[in-house]
């Protein structure tokens, strides 16, 4: 693969994940509420955290590999715990389809997550 091309790909992939980390980071209280687990504000603070550093090290080309895979594994999670019992208990269909596009969202950035780790050579895992 053109190495340019896969440069971007790597940046392009890291930018919305260093940005939903931002976020996490804004609104921790409002995110609180949607986390199935106790201490809610602690795991949204955790998540942020996990999404940087996952962003940072697909640009800096440093444990890809890992980062691919824990957040693949992270997302898939999120589509579990999060999305798919939104989409399921949804109570009119404009919830329903937010929830669903949230879940194929996830479910496909997990995919390419994965992808990612996958295509990594020995120097860059």
């Amino acid at each position: 693969m053109d190495n340019s091309l896969r440069t971007f790909g790597h940046y392009l992939y890291a930018l919305p994940f260093a940005v939903f980390g931002l976020f996490h980071f804004m609104n921790a209280s409002n995110m609180a509420g949607m986390v199935p687990l106790p201490g809610g504000v602690f795991w949204v603070y955790f998540t942020g955290v996990a999404l940087i550093a996952a962003a940072v090290s697909f640009v800096i080309r440093k444990k890809v590999r890992l980062a691919g895979i824990l957040l693949g594994i992270m997302l898939i999670i999120f589509v579990l715990s999060i999305h798919l019992p939104g989409t399921l208990g949804a109570d009119n269909p404009q919830a329903m389809q937010m929830s669903m596009s949230s879940l194929l969202k996830d479910l496909a950035l997990a995919g390419a997550a994965f992808f990612i780790a996958g295509s990594q050579t020995e120097e860059e895992s």
